[in-house]
This record gives structure tokens, sequence and C-alpha cells, in this order.
């Protein structure tokens, strides 16, 4: 496994060694995914490395930090996901997975409301996630397979920590609705959708059940 990181070198060693620690194997490696000479260099190096990726999780997100340039969500939330995808198809094989990583508040954005402090974040999100929806063919083309694991808010996560912050009234909110995810809860969904099979652009979705009763799933979609 490699773990990217932009900023926090320490927490992405952390993961790289717990996953070790559980028997895998994994790597670091540094890339601002908002910077396409940054995304070619990351792509390159696995190249070199590696050789090939079996899955992609597209767990990037940003929003919500102070000080932040304008267009900044938009940048990261849909661009930069779309960059990494091209930069790094190449090396998936057939039957390679790109997992995007969303919420509920993001994936039914213009169908539920949202706070207002998480604007930014939904509307990049969502947009981000058609982006890639409108890829399907061309990675289907290639065998590659796209999954969406879209969660509520899950507990103890910094968005969730930064929102609290900002508008506490948000947070309390949806745990009015029961318990928020745990972020094991949500880590086994994201892990089952790298590999279950299951017809490209599928989405998961993880707690929120009041989301869920207000949706009409598509066809395939699955609660957990």
């Amino acid at each position: 496994m490699i773990v990217n990181y932009r900023e926090k070198r320490k927490r992405a060693e952390a993961i790289a060694a717990d996953i070790v620690a559980r028997g895998g194997s994994a790597s670091v490696v540094g890339a601002d995914l908002a910077d396409p000479e940054s995304v070619r260099g990351l792509a390159d190096g696995i190249a070199a490395e590696f050789g090939r990726l079996d899955v992609v999780v597209l767990n990037a997100s940003g929003g919500l930090e102070r000080g932040a340039a304008p267009g900044y969500a938009m940048a990261l939330n849909r661009d930069a996901q779309v960059r990494l995808v091209r930069a790094v198809l190449p090396l998936l094989p057939v039957n390679g997975r790109i997992v995007f990583v969303t919420s509920h508040q993001a994936h039914f954005f213009g169908r539920k409301p949202v706070p207002a402090e998480y604007v930014p974040i939904a509307a990049s999100k969502r947009a981000g996630e058609d982006a890639l929806r409108a890829m399907i063919p061309e990675l289907g083309a290639r065998g590659v397979g796209l999954r969406v694991v879209s969660g509520d808010m899950i507990e103890g996560t910094i968005i969730v920590r930064l929102l609290g912050r900002r508008d506490p009234g948000a947070v309390a909110a949806r745990k009015g609705f029961g318990e928020l995810p745990s972020v094991a809860e949500f880590a086994r969904a994201v892990a089952d959708a790298a590999t279950e099979a299951g017809e490209s652009g599928r989405t998961v979705y993880v707690g929120g059940a009041d989301y869920l009763d207000a949706a009409r799933l598509l066809p395939g979609d699955a609660g957990v």
C-alpha cells in the first residue's frame, strides 16, 4: 500500500506502520494533489518503483481550512481527483478499482439541506463525483471500475471536529438521528468497495438512515 500525504508526514507514517504491524506492507510518499507537477511526479514515482496499482482510494478532501484561496475546495475535491485518476490510469490493470470517498451531504447535495459552513465542500465533492462518473465509459474501456462510498458524518474525524467548532448545531442535528458511524465502520466499507464485484458506479452508503429513507437508491446501491 502507498499512503500519500501533503504535509502530515508523521500521520502517514503512523498509518503505514500500523499496516506493517498487521502483516501488510506499506510506504509513504508526499504529493500535493492540487499541483499538476506534484501529481505527475507521484505517478512517475509509483510507475518506477512498483510498476502498477491495483486500487486507488480517493480520500483527499478540503474546503473548511481558514484562509484557503477562493476556489480551493473545487480545485481539490473535483479537479485534483480527475487529474490523479488520469495520471495513474495507465498503471491500473484490468479489474483495477477506483474508490471515491464522499459524504451524504455531498452525495445528496441539491436534494437535502447542507449546513452553510459545509456548502463549499458539499458542492465541490458532488462535482468531483459527477466528473468521475462521467469517466465511467473511459474507465470501462480499460476494464477499470469505479465505486463510490458515501457516509454520514463520521465520529472522530477532522471534518466533524472543524464543523463542530464553527457550527455545533449542525453536528448535534446529525446526532439527533442516531449514532454517527465510526471510522472503523467506514473503513470496512471502503475496503469492501475496493474488492467486491458489481457494476461500475455503484454507491455504498454508510449510516444516515434518514438520507436513505428520503432518497430512492439506484439499482445496485447498498446501505451499510
